[in-house]
């Protein structure tokens, strides 16, 4: 009867989490809030500011961005076509040189330990420096157009690729590859025949996921001179034409729309 009663008032009983656990995930969740405060405090991110700034949205939309010029869709979709030769181009090359540093790059093919942290090292340089400040540097050296555009984002993406391409590559089952090694094969066989039918579906799903990305981002680096249809916007923000802006905008939400569901309908076939 005792035994019963100590039960009921909850004593002898094993909590179904340790109070460690629960005492750890609520220091946790405190420490992450506050993280949070403090990173909207220093950024002065307050959402009493956007609130503050909807009418004046409003207001823009309304009043300068419509109705839009569709005279000048002409223009907007030669541009656009610009805009996408920019992105095919980049990824297609980048797709094609990141191959050999895909393979350099992963522990289970590149055994030379230093020889393999160099190429992470210079994987990792390409992607630190921003596609908008190699597109400024490729203005400086080849001049205004598509040609510094296709070059900037070549380099970025290259590093994107053969970073994802590499832990794939990391994460393959390493059986076919002992049983080609153990039989004498050498490396390129053990490529050849090991590595490249388990990764082939991922580095086409990547390379439409890098071209998605591209698309997007030789809009912005249109702005700072390197072709597509980001400068014409700028050279539309400039000069106030918010109606051609406007048909900047909408045509671009439907292309880069349509580009995406293809993209994702492939790669689900792929996979």
């Amino acid at each position: 009867m005792e035994t019963e009663k100590n039960l009921k008032k909850g004593k002898g009983r094993i909590p179904i989490t340790p109070t460690g656990l629960k005492w750890y995930l609520s220091s946790s969740i405190v420490l992450v809030i506050a993280l949070y405060v403090l990173s909207a405090y220093l950024t002065d991110a307050f959402p009493n500011r956007v609130i503050e700034g909807f009418p004046i949205i409003f207001s823009f939309v309304v009043d300068d961005l419509f109705p839009p010029n569709w005279g000048y869709v002409r223009t907007v979709s030669l541009a656009l076509l610009e805009t996408w030769n920019i992105a095919l181009l980049s990824t297609t090359l980048a797709a094609i040189i990141a191959i050999p540093f895909c393979v350099l790059g992963a522990s289970n093919i590149n055994t030379n330990n230093f020889f393999y942290q160099f190429i992470r090292i210079f994987l990792n340089l390409l992607r630190t420096i921003p596609e908008i400040i190699l597109a400024v540097l490729f203005v400086a050296v080849v001049g205004l157009g598509a040609l510094s555009g296709v070059l900037a984002l070549t380099i970025f993406s290259l590093g994107i690729f053969a970073k994802l391409m590499s832990e794939t590559i990391e994460t393959i089952d390493p059986g076919p590859l002992e049983a080609i090694r153990a039989s004498g094969g050498n490396v390129l066989q053990v490529i050849a025949y090991g590595v490249v039918p388990q990764v082939a579906q991922h580095y086409a799903s990547y390379a439409l996921y890098i071209l998605e990305i591209n698309v997007k981002a030789s809009v912005v680096l249109g702005f700072v001179g390197a072709g597509g249809i980001g400068l014409i916007l700028r050279q539309q923000l400039n000069m106030f034409n918010y109606a051609n802006v406007s048909t900047i905008i909408i045509l671009t939400f439907v292309t880069i729309t349509i580009i995406d569901y293809v993209s994702n309908k492939v790669r689900e076939g792929l996979n």
